[in-house]
């Protein structure tokens, strides 16, 4: 079975994430380990880090995740660019380490110049120059399937295939399959038959085996629409049917899906750790698809 979770906010600290996640009956979390639309965060308080960890031991919410921020680009050409952005994607998987996180799910990038091909190779090297800098870090990176929109990689599976490719097939590279971003892009994964097309060509370039993390979203836009627009689940384009199949296919079995549904305001004040109607929702329709027989 497929454990289920959402991305819950750190404000408060990163441990208020872990009690925020428990309210809401999660089993899997993801978590931004500094502001996402910044390149610098504040060092992670280490008396933070002892408490998000003991809250993980206690609640047996696992596993967790933290999501890159969104200003990082490992496919740019542009030379200060690509230096801010591999600076900024160590220091991601440097939090998640000291967080004890399974990895960091990140979009792979944009091309900025060139071919598709060049900014495949970009994302690689840029993997691989983190990867030599922290040389002993178990820490994956997880490599979202993104929309499509604009020049944006990653919106295929042989353009995921080529990363892995290129980093050598390295066993700490997995991959995230977000079901709105399939579906926009153009996987057909709410018919019965385009389901079972997507998911086998899926495993024929890709494979399973590096099936780490599925955000599990709705989309507001039809298939093809290459725009990424969240919608809760059951209320968009792709309705209860692919979350349901997924959510009883062995070949998901023991991933994490993680909602990242519009939240409700006022409810991630500093701090404050009450219930989001909103994620209680969706949450609870994950379970109810996820026990029908």
């Amino acid at each position: 079975m497929l454990r289920i979770g959402a991305h819950m906010s750190v404000a408060g600290g990163v441990s208020k994430a872990v009690d925020r996640a428990v309210v809401h009956g999660c089993e899997a979390l993801q978590i931004f380990t500094k502001n996402a639309s910044q390149w610098r965060g504040k060092p992670l308080d280490p008396a933070e880090i002892t408490a998000f960890r003991a809250r993980l031991d206690q609640t047996g919410i696992a596993p967790v995740v933290s999501h890159a921020s969104y200003l990082i680009n490992l496919a740019t050409t542009f030379p200060v660019l690509r230096e801010q952005s591999i600076a900024a994607f160590i220091d991601e998987l440097d939090r998640a380490d000291a967080l004890g996180l399974l990895g960091v799910v990140i979009h792979p990038g944009t091309c900025t110049a060139g071919s598709e091909e060049d900014g495949l190779r970009l994302i690689a090297d840029a993997i691989r120059v983190a990867f030599k800098a922290r040389p002993r870090r178990k820490t994956m990176v997880i490599l979202e399937h993104t929309a499509g929109q604009g020049r944006t990689l990653g919106h295929t599976f042989e353009h995921l295939a080529e990363i892995i490719r290129h980093v050598r097939g390295s066993a700490r590279v997995g991959v995230c399959l977000d079901t709105c971003h399939l579906v926009a892009s153009g996987y057909d994964i709410v018919s019965e038959a385009g389901y079972q097309e997507t998911f086998e060509a899926f495993d024929r370039l890709v494979g399973f085996d590096r099936l780490t993390v599925i955000h599990g979203n709705d989309s507001k836009k039809p298939c093809g629409s290459r725009v990424d627009r969240h919608e809760h689940i059951g209320r968009g384009c792709l309705g209860e049917a692919p979350f349901r199949r997924m959510l009883h296919d062995a070949r998901f079995a023991g991933r994490p899906i993680l909602i990242e549904t519009e939240k409700s305001k006022d409810c991630e004040k500093r701090g404050t750790i009450m219930e989001d109607p909103l994620d209680m929702e969706n949450l609870a329709t994950l379970r109810r698809l996820r026990d029908e027989r």
